[in-house]
């Protein structure tokens, strides 16, 4: 229903001239339509019940209540702190009573003696929180694209909810239409009329109208609070099943009644309708005229009433509202002394640790400190949304940002963009962040300034307030395939970069030689079908070779780089599990071959129409979760390494034999790995060097847990068995030179000290398969050097003496040729 309701909205909303031609020719149809004969008026003498004392009692009531509850309405309207809002409600009201007015006096066939109180039960029914919500959601488009979206969904969350209240009001109203009392019928009439109207504006004329307007005053006032308006909106579903209810019962009343007593209403008309013509009063228009401006006590009292509330509105409202800016000024002047007090009390600390990291973080750039004013008293909510509003936001102070941010004009996620600067926009948000944290000082030592958040915004991460300096050590030089390395090593685990340069000296002497035994990327969709029937035909259609070729046509059409290598399928009942491994060029390669994958997954689906892809990811893949296939069948790069130790190397640098290291290997990786049931943890500490050199080159770490899976084999070598041979055997390295934190400067000069920088134009894929090599590599060193610690007892007293230590002073002074084994 909602679904729909949205659809009208956008409508509406897309076609505003359309509407208001449609709605303004209705209106002036009912206004010049050939009225049928009216009921006659009655004379102003003779029509005592008017005037009854109890009905003047009564109906004095019923207006004032109009007057007070209308008061009340735009009172609350006013405190939502926009203009526009009030606006459209106003015109909202305006609309709907000419609506209304013509329609009573043509629909109804009611004189214009009987307006003033058709006019009192308008204002009682009509509800304006309804027409304000509504045009909050037009008012949180932030460009012209958003305004019918924001409408129609408006419309889709508030249609629902009007609809059947409008049901319900007037079955509920409309039951007074057979109490038989004229009277009251006539107020029922008014009442039912007015609910109907106020809906037919509501759904028609005022969306259309809000569209036209926003669009032609580029008017954008952003609140922010869609998500508060679509939850405040939501309906319960038991009140709206009695609401269901009990239209159903009135409308069987309705007809009951309707039904039986139809000729006995009709003989009542024709007996009112004999009293009032046989009516001898005076009926001149001057006798009318004096009636109806004659002030008697009930007038006094609706006057009197007025007078005060327009005078209370008028000159008390504003000042009231002036109060609320003047306290919020003054909170804000408090905050920012709360703010300079915080900064000269840290300033030492703070702006001195973070020097390091940049030239001047004592002072505000001078680039913006015209920008931001060190004013006590921001300017108003209203002069700031005006300033927001003409796109110039960045004009703006931060304290006055803060503000639009506090009172939800400016979501905190996007102040990089509203300041049109990514570092101001941080620093907004620190500020707020620190505002709301317990302890303010929380994050005085996490860095901002000087830092390329452009590339950060949109890729890698949200709602930024820093960045986290991790020290890179260099391990090398690492002798690869008869070249030299410097591996980079983002770590905070001492000994670990000492550690692993130690092994790269161990095998500097014979190099290591590596080879890419297989590269292919892997997503693992999951589809089911309707019996296992159809999912055992559809996995032997997928082993012929012409259904590959052409499955592999649609993938390969996706991408330059992506490349479909084989499908292996999986079957689990009537639900099949689909390995599709690809080639991805220089990038680790998710989400190129998540966007092949998808689309191959059509042309299956049009082979079998009743298989239900249930996600694109079915854990087959397999990311970031330890897996018997990914240490089976490889993920990624498969990488091999190897090399050779000389004897006295061992002894001088590793401080240990070859005997002790192949028995510790053949103890600890092989036998304490079998027993703690480990997959593809046969090795000391792989994802060490793994973790710190992806955190180095811009990797997504979460994806250490696949590429860590290793084997490391050491053996005796030589004539007389004394030198050691180690080999680590990688099968899914998870890498990739660019996408992703690659593009980041820091972690962008990491892969350039690699060689490996971007994308391998001449050969594309051949640096993300250097790079796997280097891992793997980088790993055999690692591996080499803490089995030597261990078979030495070195690891110990190593990590005591610097992992353990607390003076920055002595951990600087680590032997990285001697005892800082890891």
């Amino acid at each position: 229903m909602s679904r729909l309701f949205g659809i009208y909205g956008e409508l509406c909303a897309t076609h505003p001239w359309e509407v208001i031609v449609t709605i303004i020719t209705l209106t002036t149809y009912f206004l010049t339509v050939d009225k049928p004969h009216s009921t006659p008026r009655p004379c102003v003498g003779c029509s005592e019940e008017h005037y009854l004392a109890f009905d003047v009692i009564v109906m004095t009531i019923i207006r004032c209540l109009a007057i007070l509850y209308s008061y009340h309405q735009f009172r609350n309207l006013q405190k939502l702190g926009s203009k526009y809002v009030l606006g459209f409600a106003g015109l909202f009201v305006v609309f709907s009573s000419f609506v209304f007015t013509s329609a009573v006096l043509n629909i109804l066939r009611f004189e214009f003696v009987d307006l003033k109180d058709a006019l009192f039960v308008f204002l009682i029914l009509i509800d304006l929180s309804k027409a304000a919500k509504l045009a909050q959601f037009a008012l949180t488009s932030v460009n012209e694209g958003e305004i019918s979206k924001n409408i129609a969904k408006g419309v889709s969350v508030l249609g629902p909810t009007i609809t059947l209240d409008t049901v319900v009001e007037t079955l509920v109203i409309g039951v007074g239409t057979l109490s038989g009392v004229h009277r009251l019928e006539m107020l029922s009439y008014f009442a039912c009329l007015s609910v109907i109207v106020n809906y037919v504006i509501f759904m028609t004329f005022y969306p259309a109208c809000l569209s036209l307007m926003l669009e032609l005053d580029r008017v954008s006032e952003f609140h922010g609070e869609e998500m508060l308006l679509e939850e405040n909106e939501k309906s319960n579903p038991a009140v709206q099943r009695v609401k269901l209810i009990m239209s159903f019962g009135l409308t069987v009343v309705h007809i009951h009644s309707r039904w039986t007593f139809s000729n006995e209403n009709g003989e009542i008309e024709r007996m009112n309708l004999e009293k009032k013509v046989n009516c001898t009063g005076d009926t001149s228009m001057y006798s009318y005229l004096m009636k109806q401006f004659a002030l008697s006590a009930d007038h006094i009292v609706i006057l009197i009433l007025l007078v005060t509330l327009m005078i209370k509105f008028v000159f008390f409202e504003s000042k009231d509202h002036l109060t609320d800016h003047i306290s919020h000024s003054e909170t804000f002047s408090e905050r920012k002394r709360s703010i300079q007090r915080q900064k000269r009390t840290f300033s030492n600390s703070v702006e001195v640790q973070t020097d390091k990291y940049s030239h001047n973080l004592s002072t505000e750039s001078s680039k913006y400190h015209s920008i931001d004013r060190e004013t006590d008293v921001p300017r108003s909510l209203q002069d700031c949304l005006q300033i927001y509003r003409t796109d110039t936001a960045e004009e703006l102070s931060d304290k006055e940002i803060i503000l639009l941010v506090d009172t939800k004009h400016v979501p905190s996620y996007m102040l990089e963009k509203v300041v049109k600067n990514p570092e101001r926009g941080v620093k907004i948000r620190r500020t707020i962040v620190r505002n709301m944290l317990q302890d303010s000082d929380a994050i005085i030592h996490l860095p901002y300034k000087n830092y390329d958040y452009e590339k950060v915004m949109g890729a890698c991460c949200e709602n930024v307030i820093g960045y986290v300096p991790v020290p890179v050590g260099i391990a090398g030089p690492l002798s690869l395939d008869d070249m030299t390395f410097y591996i980079p090593m983002a770590t905070t685990e001492g000994c670990l970069v000492a550690s692993t340069n130690r092994g790269c000296r161990a095998t500097e002497k014979n190099g290591i030689k590596s080879r890419i035994v297989a590269d292919g990327m892997t997503r693992g969709p999951v589809v089911r079908f309707t019996s296992i029937v159809k999912a055992s035909e559809a996995m032997l259609w997928l082993e012929g070779q012409e259904n590959f070729s052409a499955i592999k046509e649609a993938f390969d059409s996706t991408s330059r780089f992506a490349r479909l290598q084989r499908i292996s399928s999986h079957i689990a009942g009537r639900y099949l599990f689909l390995r599709f491994v690809a080639s991805t060029g220089d990038a680790m390669g998710m989400n190129m071959i998540s966007k092949g994958t998808e689309k191959a997954l059509r042309l299956v689906k049009d082979k079998f129409p009743g298989m239900e892809v249930l996600s694109l990811s079915g854990n087959v893949c397999t990311d970031k979760k330890p897996s018997a296939v990914n240490w089976i069948k490889g993920r990624g790069k498969s990488v091999v390494c190897e090399s050779v130790i000389s004897a006295d190397v061992v002894s001088s640098v590793l401080k240990t034999s070859t005997a002790a290291m192949v028995d510790l290997n053949i103890s600890k990786n092989m036998i304490g790995s079998a027993v703690a049931g480990s997959i593809g943890g046969f090795n000391a500490h792989a994802s060490n060097i793994v973790t710190a050199i992806f955190i180095a080159t811009g990797q997504d770490a979460a994806q250490n847990v696949s590429s860590s899976n290793c084997i490391t084999i050491m053996e005796p070598w030589g004539d007389r068995g004394e030198d050691l041979y180690v080999s680590c055997t990688m099968p899914s390295i998870e890498i990739g030179t660019t996408g992703g934190g690659t593009v980041l400067p820091p972690q962008a000069s990491c892969l350039r000290m690699l060689g490996v920088e971007g994308p391998n134009r001449e050969r594309p894929g051949e640096n993300a398969k250097r790079l796997a090599r280097l891992v793997c590599g980088a790993v055999l060193a690692g591996e080499v050097s803490l089995m030597a610690a261990l078979a030495s007892g070195h690891l110990v007293k190593s990590h005591l003496k610097y992992n353990r230590s607390y003076s920055s002073r002595d951990s600087m002074s680590c032997d990285f040729g001697k005892d800082c084994d890891k």
